[in-house]
């Protein structure tokens, strides 16, 4: 399960949640079950539920993508912006994509008793915060009669709208979502392995 969650300027203004399932997990699922056979066959150890889980890697199951504009500018300690100033406002739009990485799973977060399972999920995480270059653009450049373009001026504003975008999926709660979302996708997948009764709490 992989939620994408839209958010437009600094405040949730609007949210945008469509279902997509993770192809990762999809195929996970389809090979089990094409390659299980009958119930009695199918090994439900500890050591072989901690495999197949470790196997999904970076389990990502939410995205927050935002646009906004961000600026930044640069200023003379001696002449006025006018005269010696360099500013400049971005519109940005960054994606941050979290989840629960499968891999950090131990035999310590399993317990098995029969056709039962019970998992502790690592702790959600953020996997990736990006600005996306091709839909960010210049909404406008103010440099005084003095003043040349500075080039690092953009890199640095776009690092900021990196870290703003990222802080912002914080705030909107894209951990609690992410691990919400690894749950709901775990069960059917440990159904799938051949547990009748399945807990991830």
């Amino acid at each position: 399960m992989r939620d994408w969650w839209s958010a437009r300027g600094s405040s949730p203004v609007s949210f945008l949640l469509g279902l997509v399932v993770g192809a990762l997990v999809v195929a996970g699922i389809g090979w089990v079950l094409r390659n299980s056979g009958s119930r009695a066959r199918i090994d439900t150890s500890r050591p072989t539920v901690v495999e197949r889980i470790q196997g999904l890697q970076r389990l990502e199951t939410v995205v927050f993508a935002m646009d906004k504009i961000v600026s930044g500018e640069r200023e003379n300690r001696f002449l006025p912006k006018f005269l010696a100033g360099d500013r400049l406002l971005l519109i940005v739009f960054g994606e941050v994509t979290a989840g629960v990485d499968g891999g950090r799973l131990t035999e310590a977060d399993v317990t098995v008793s029969g056709r039962s399972v019970r998992i502790k999920l690592p702790e959600a995480e953020v996997f990736s915060a990006r600005i996306d270059s091709e839909r960010t653009r210049v909404y406008s450049r103010e440099t005084g009669l003095f003043s040349r373009f500075d080039p690092d001026l953009e890199t640095e504003i776009r690092r900021e709208a990196e870290r703003q975008v990222r802080q912002a999926a914080l705030d909107h709660g894209i951990l609690a979502v992410a691990a919400g979302n690894a749950r709901k996708t775990l069960t059917p997948f440990l159904s799938g392995l051949g547990f009748e009764q399945v807990e991830v709490p």
